[in-house]
């Protein structure tokens, strides 16, 4: 094995671990700002919130799945999301599991289908702003991913 191969295992079991972590994070963050009620979940919603007080978002969520992901209207939608948030300096994270996110919001029908969870912008109570060691942790996660041109990282959520 040459110092190349070690090197890059090293690197590969670093992030995967910094994903993980990242994933305890975000679901430390959802379930801390929904006991808050800092969240606005779905994607209208959203926009609607990113238009009235655009200051007042903290972090926002985008999760597909493979049902969604040929979906042209939603590709759109999040487009349009990412530029907002990158105009506003909002970091961004993608998940690519909209059942597991639903679970963790308690988010579904009567017939366990995940209501809409597309778009999940964690807000800003009205008086100050969000401090969570969790927003910090995912706020540095999304700065490192930024420097190595991620732009908006994949985060996967720890499994139950």
């Amino acid at each position: 094995m040459t110092l190349e191969e070690v090197q890059g295992q090293e690197i590969t079991t670093e992030i995967i671990d910094r994903m993980q972590c990242a994933g305890i994070s975000l679901e430390e963050l959802l379930v801390s700002a929904q006991s808050q009620e800092c969240l606005t979940v779905g994607v209208y919603e959203s926009a609607k919130v990113m238009n009235v007080d655009p200051d007042c978002v903290a972090f926002c969520v985008l999760a597909t799945d493979e049902e969604y992901e040929c979906d042209i209207a939603l590709q759109i939608h999040f487009t349009l999301i990412q530029a907002f948030c990158f105009d506003n300096g909002i970091d961004i994270v993608r998940v690519n599991d909209t059942q597991r996110l639903a679970e963790i919001l308690g988010n579904t029908d009567e017939s366990g289908e995940p209501k809409d969870v597309h778009c999940i912008l964690i807000t800003n109570p009205s008086e100050d702003t969000l401090d969570d060691p969790a927003l910090e942790k995912l706020s540095l996660f999304c700065e490192e991913c930024r420097s190595f041109n991620e732009w908006v990282p994949a985060i996967t959520l720890p499994e139950r």
